[in-house]
């Protein structure tokens, strides 16, 4: 079973906040080192700093792409500050995991049904046996090789288990090595972080991962760089009560039932960990009493039922850009909002960026789900969305923004990927939680991982690239072409 701390970075109160009053006021531990639990594994000196709430002296920085795959990023988005130093050298230990089993769970043998398809359900009794989505890929260049990670969301089935988080690894990103079960060694594959356990978090009842930056900071003391993990939390407190203008059942995206059924909303608020190898993963309290980064909006706000699938861009030194989804009960339509910070763990909402779509379109009920990368050729930002039809159907849509803050125009011509058109197929229900993934190198093209659903309800997570470096048009992967 994969252990995790829960630790406190930012000075927190003797009382805590709530929006539903508590009694019982408690405090939280005293700093500590982030990883003292794995001393064998990683490294025993990262601390947090005792002051971090002078986040302008203390600027956060993507480090350099690495001569070792594992700890990398993008070249381009170096940044050096008087309080950082770049960190290029990753842990050797964790570039060969031990013996995981092959990418699919539940292979189908015709290629027109599982066109796509690159992720299916775990084997029966797995961790992700029952349903999978949310996926999070990156992909680590080196002189040597080439490495992908995906983290994603699964359940070993039944309505009532929460949801956890693994990992798998692919040389390619297309055939991928999964787990059975919970991570041991730092080149296991697998599960990774589970619910929390203490009663008052907001995450007792699932997690789901938003987004992954490799990053380091002058509050945290590390011979490396440092994994940090956005995601969803889901709580036990069920909306019970909600004028739902819509025709088809309002859920969790990713809660089903064993019938294909969908349960209630639970609340879910936006979370942060932390960890030097991606698989062993340490909590990183917010300011909320809950443990989360920042609260739900008031009663009259348009997030102020949930807040869901944190995605996180760096944009330069101090200014990192959350985006993140909700449900606008007043407007009948899911909404996507973002929010902004300087150090990555104290936020401030700017709110709703963009909404429902024109009567009619696919995205007519709302976006949701949102995936934003930064393009290179022109210096704005790409969004691809899942959208939401009057139908209830589920298909992935694309927007594009200057600066990446306001004035998020749709692409025109209808969604980028929609659900198969063939009956059978594997992804003929729905398609979204989008993630797009840029291809340097000789070949100019954007690939994107989503999350599909059969008409019967079975899940896995499929792959489209597109057509050179037109991000507007994608095709299903259907095998290598030589």
């Amino acid at each position: 079973m994969a252990t995790t701390t829960t630790i406190n970075p930012l000075l927190f109160p003797t009382t805590p906040r709530s929006r539903n009053s508590i009694t019982t006021p408690f405090k939280r531990s005293n700093l500590f080192d982030l990883y003292h639990s794995y001393p064998s594994v990683l490294n025993p000196q990262i601390l947090i700093s005792t002051n971090p709430r002078n986040s302008h002296k203390n600027p956060i920085f993507l480090t350099h792409c690495s001569s070792k795959p594992t700890i990398s990023d993008d070249k381009d988005n170096v940044i050096k500050d008087q309080d950082s130093s770049v960190l290029s050298d990753s842990n050797p230990n964790i570039q060969n995991p031990q013996k995981p089993t092959s990418n699919q769970g539940k292979p189908t043998s015709n290629s027109l049904v599982s066109r796509g398809l690159v992720l299916d359900l775990g084997s029966e009794g797995s961790w992700d046996g029952f349903e999978i989505g949310s996926p999070v890929v990156k992909r680590f260049l080196s002189d040597e090789e080439e490495r992908w990670y995906m983290w994603y969301g699964g359940r070993p089935g039944g309505n009532l288990v929460p949801g956890s988080i693994g990992l798998a690894v692919s040389s390619n990103g297309i055939h991928w090595e999964r787990g059975k079960g919970a991570v041991q060694s730092n080149s296991d594959v697998g599960l990774v972080l589970k619910s929390s356990t203490d009663w008052w978090a907001f995450d007792t009842n699932g997690v789901m991962p938003g987004e992954i930056l490799i990053m380091s900071s002058s509050k945290i003391r590390a011979s490396n760089a440092v994994y940090w993990l956005y995601y969803t939390g889901f709580s036990n407190e069920k909306i019970e009560s909600l004028d739902n203008p819509l025709e088809f059942s309002l859920e969790n995206p990713e809660t089903r039932g064993k019938n294909g059924e969908f349960g209630k909303i639970c609340r879910s608020l936006p979370g942060l960990a932390m960890s030097q190898d991606g698989r062993h993963w340490a909590r990183i309290e917010g300011e909320h009493h809950s443990g989360s980064l920042f609260d739900l909006g008031s009663e009259n706000e348009w997030d102020s039922m949930f807040i869901s699938s944190p995605q996180v861009v760096f944009h330069s030194s101090g200014d990192l850009r959350m985006y993140y989804h909700s449900f606008d009960s007043e407007k009948g339509y899911f909404a996507i909002g973002m929010a902004r910070s300087r150090d990555g763990m104290r936020w401030m909402k700017l709110g709703k960026i963009m909404g429902g779509g024109q009567v009619g379109n696919f995205d007519e009920y709302g976006v949701m789900n949102p995936c934003v990368v930064r393009n290179k050729k022109d210096g704005g930002y790409l969004m691809v969305y899942e959208g939401v039809g009057g139908d209830g159907k589920r298909s992935i849509g694309l927007a594009q923004s200057s600066n990446g803050l306001q004035e998020w125009h749709r692409v025109e011509g209808g969604p980028i990927s929609k659900p198969a058109q063939e009956n059978g197929c594997w992804d003929d229900g729905r398609v979204g939680s989008p993630y797009l993934v840029h291809m340097d190198g000789e070949k100019d093209e954007w690939r994107l991982y989503y999350k599909g659903v059969g008409q019967n309800g079975h899940s896995g997570i499929g792959m489209a690239v597109s057509e050179g470096d037109d991000v507007k048009n994608f095709r299903r992967w259907t095998g290598f072409h030589l």
